[in-house]
């Protein structure tokens, strides 16, 4: 009997090629999660246009997959991909299948020049996530200050949620905290030239701390350089465990925990 149950608090699945990663289909990638401990997986939505393939896989799979909602702070409206609107985004978002709003936030790294229009999405995002009383997953990159800003402006302490795939200072870490926000750290913490990071999660209280692959992207070690699933997840709490002297059975039932309390008290199911 497997004593490790982990769970990858954030995938696409929709954008995984399972024929690179040797499988037939998902199905064959849900096996394989299985068999590292993995129990559930929230599958996140970067485009409206694709949150009915998002949804689809939480209805068909709802024992081991949950959904979420969101528009990505990285990809500018155009003709195909018209910016969200409060009321479009609200609708979606009260579907029972969805468990979080997000990924929303800030990418200063991908966006130069106006960025009002992301700025406005976000707090969008925020808006809809109080109203519906689901958690906000965080995308940030080069906009510390004005991700925690909005945060602070939009009274996101109401709502709370997750900074994914962390990769900033422990300063931001301690200010998102203290708003009620988790720390979810990917695969890029198990790289050899992440020792800043590595500093910043051994710092994070383990009543704060989730994991995560961001499948199929940033591939934890030994697997670099490949696409990333969410069996994958197992490395990244190995690699955590012992940078933090931690048994991995405490470690994955911390982050279990962790995600129950953060996603499921919306009423969803893992």
């Amino acid at each position: 009997m497997n004593l490790i149950k982990l769970i990858d608090s954030h995938c696409h699945l929709d954008r995984c090629d399972f024929k690179s990663l040797g499988f037939d289909s998902l199905e064959g990638c849900i096996t394989e999660a299985k068999s590292k401990g993995i129990v559930h997986m929230l599958c996140v939505c970067v485009d409206l246009k694709d949150f009915k393939a998002v949804r689809d896989l939480a209805e068909k799979y709802p024992e081991i997959i949950s959904c979420s909602v969101g528009a990505h702070p990285a990809d500018p409206s155009d003709s195909d991909h018209p910016e969200p609107t409060y009321e479009e985004l609200l609708a979606l978002a009260k579907d029972p299948l969805v468990i979080a709003i997000g990924e929303t936030g800030l990418d200063y790294f991908h966006c130069k020049g106006d960025i009002t229009w992301q700025q406005e999405r976000f707090r969008t995002h925020i808006q809809v996530a109080k109203e519906v009383k689901k958690p906000l997953i965080i995308h940030t990159r080069e906009a510390q200050a004005d991700t925690l800003r909005i945060l602070q402006e939009e009274n996101a302490q109401e709502i709370g949620g997750v900074l994914h795939c962390f990769t900033e200072t422990w300063e931001m870490a301690q200010s998102a905290m203290e708003l009620g926000f988790y720390i979810s750290f990917s695969g890029i913490v198990t790289f050899k030239n992440a020792k800043e990071l590595q500093a910043v999660a051994l710092k994070i209280p383990k009543e704060k701390l989730l994991i995560e692959t961001d499948a199929p992207y940033l591939t934890p070690v030994p697997f670099r350089g490949k696409p990333n699933q969410p069996a994958y997840v197992r490395y990244v709490a190995e690699f955590l465990a012992e940078l933090r002297s931690e048994s991995l059975l405490d470690l994955a039932e911390s982050t279990t925990a962790n995600f129950e309390r953060l996603f499921l008290k919306s009423g969803g199911k893992a």
